[in-house]
């Protein structure tokens, strides 16, 4: 791998022990080996027993169901982290498979319990929902009954549980793994796909064209199993839909996400009406450099001459400082990421690309997984994880039943983190020049998670809908759709090479979560207008903002922003944050004039 400059990340290495201190302790072995049994046993004793039993005594189940999901979720973290840091060790992928079957085994007989809940009679719900034994589980309840027209019956559901195994969910390992491995050449030198995306990233222009050939041409060997892959994922989530009834290809993720489909309409195609600024930022940034065409790999050129490189240490001082100065409380748990060893943070060949936070268990907290180089970006990413990883460590007071909240307000939490860590440095700028420099970075950010986002929700878009009525996709045919929706997004200030065609393949989301990217756009607009709101009300902001954060998923998303006077089914909302990101543009250009 390369001989990047050390930036105090290669040694930061989590410490999982509050999970299982390793595939050998006891705890996990006994988990491990045990969790059927406890699940056969909670079986015998509550199936077919719910209807007849108390609300003391549903309330009962429902305490002992959450323990067991709890040690499912515990096994499956552990085993997953551990797997994200070298996915070439045949013993870690060992592990997660012996987990996974273990899990699915395990949770065949827990099928009944949401089942039988739904199939209970109106009188005895209502009857529930009222008990106080259950208030506090009684969000749970609601979500579990919205869910009853998508699901099949328990012998169906305990089939697809067991196919998952051999299906979609070894598909995506084996996608994941083929990224993993993957090398890239560049001048005599091999790279991982993190560090031949960061040199995108570069000032220079003949290192930023010969990382994107770089790219293409190993995406290029690998892309006609990628499209295999694809194309038997999407059938797979096909075929789930039709099985269950969902509407549209969408409207299972819309469901998790407690989302319309009316409201998700409402953004993509507010978000699309506007991509007139992506054209409108480009061709500024295209003048800023001098440049008399713009390439695809032009587009995240650094504009200056400032290129700091940001020690792990000055990363902390940096993200701590932000959370801290915008509410204590969300900076002692930032600080904790550290001081505790919460953080895998080392760019190590084998190791899955890109960045997260695993909320894990209620019991135990989250951990952050990064690929640290020591870029700016990097700082906004890992302020953005711990964004995450607070409202994790926040929100576990909830309860494994309640604790993760869907992904569209789960990426406030993170988004937000990014954006008063960016005035924190915006702040501290001494010269306009800083200051346009620092701003054009952001609205690439911006850009990439609004604009990029769901020009990759049309791509899924016309993806999905192509391959059920089509049949299998070629190559050809995915680049195109691929090309097309791209294309709609940058207009003509971004010119395309001829392997950019091939750049759809290393989007894992597209494997890992169906319909998940216009989260990230949803989560930006929202923090947007929430960080308006923050700037009229700076003294009560913080407190609210705290206890949204607390409240994980027992609320709808609607209930947990109404204290901010936030509608997110208005169709008109989203212009609120567009309209920011206009404002910042037209910030950007008088800079540049001036």
């Amino acid at each position: 791998m390369t001989n990047q400059q050390p930036t105090g990340a290669e040694e930061i290495l989590w410490d999982l022990s509050d999970l299982y201190s390793s595939s050998n302790d006891e705890n996990f072995t006994s988990d491990l080996q045990s969790i059927e049994e406890r699940c056969i046993d909670f079986n015998k004793r509550w199936k077919g027993a719910l209807a007849d039993a108390s609300a003391a005594g549903v309330a009962t189940a429902v305490s002992e169901f959450e323990q067991l999901v709890e040690v499912l979720q515990r096994l499956s973290s552990y085993a997953r982290l551990v797997w994200s840091t070298n996915t070439e060790d045949q013993q870690n992928g060992k592990l997660l498979q012996t987990v996974n079957e273990r899990a699915v085994a395990a949770n065949q007989h827990l099928l009944f319990f949401t089942l039988e809940l739904t199939n209970l009679s109106e009188e005895k719900i209502a009857e529930l929902l009222s008990s106080p034994e259950l208030q506090s589980r009684k969000f749970w309840i609601e979500q579990v009954l919205e869910d009853k027209p998508y699901r099949l019956s328990e012998e169906v559901e305990m089939v697809l549980a067991e196919k998952s195994l051999t299906s979609r969910t070894a598909w995506v390992r084996l996608s994941d793994e083929l990224a993993n491995a993957q090398v890239y050449e560049l001048g005599g030198k091999e790279f991982t796909q993190s560090e031949i995306l960061k040199l995108l990233y570069e000032p220079n222009r003949e290192t930023r064209k010969a990382a994107g050939e770089s790219l293409s041409n190993g995406l290029e060997k690998g892309v006609k199993t990628s499209a295999f892959i694809y194309n038997t994922v999407v059938a797979d989530h096909a075929s789930n839909d039709k099985l269950r009834g969902y509407k549209t290809w969408i409207s299972s993720r819309n469901n998790s996400n407690d989302a319309s489909d009316e409201s998700v309409e409402a953004l993509v195609k507010a978000v699309s009406d506007r991509f007139d600024l992506v054209n409108r930022f480009y061709t500024l940034k295209k003048n800023l450099l001098g440049y008399s065409d713009f390439y695809d790999y032009d587009r995240y050129a650094p504009i200056g001459t400032d290129r700091t490189m940001w020690t792990w240490e000055q990363a902390r001082e940096i993200v701590v400082s932000a959370y801290t100065d915008f509410h204590p409380r969300m900076g002692e748990i930032a600080a904790m990421f550290f001081d505790n060893n919460w953080i895998h943070a080392p760019v190590l060949k084998g190791k899955s690309g890109g960045a997260y936070s695993a909320g894990t268990v209620a019991s135990a907290h989250p951990f952050v997984f990064m690929n640290y180089t020591g870029t700016s970006r990097d700082v906004q990413t890992l302020a953005h994880e711990l964004g995450h990883g607070i409202h994790q460590y926040l929100s576990r007071q909830q309860g494994s039943l309640l604790m993760h909240t869907p992904l569209t307000v789960a990426e406030t939490a993170s988004v937000f983190g990014e954006i008063i860590t960016f005035n924190s440095l915006f702040k501290a700028a001494t010269s306009d020049r800083q200051r346009l420099e620092l701003l054009v970075a952001k609205i690439d950010d911006i850009t990439s998670t609004v604009f990029r986002q769901i020009a990759l929700n049309r791509f899924e878009d016309a993806l999905h809908v192509t391959r059920r009525t089509e049949g299998e996709l070629s190559v050809d045919r995915i680049c195109q759709l691929w090309l097309d929706t791209q294309t709609k997004q940058y207009g003509d200030s971004v010119a395309f090479t001829p392997g950019y065609k091939n750049w759809w393949s290393y989007i894992s989301h597209f494997m890992h979560t169906p319909g998940y990217v216009y989260a990230y756009a949803y989560g930006e607009l929202l923090v947007l207008a929430l960080h308006e709101i923050y700037k009229t009300a700076t003294d009560t902001f913080p407190d609210k903002y705290l206890e949204l954060l607390s409240a994980g998923g027992s609320k709808k998303p609607t209930d947990l922003l109404a204290p901010f006077g936030i509608n997110v089914e208005d169709p008109a909302f989203w212009n609120v944050g567009l309209n920011v990101i206009e404002r910042l543009i037209t910030e950007a250009e008088a800079l540049a004039k001036a």
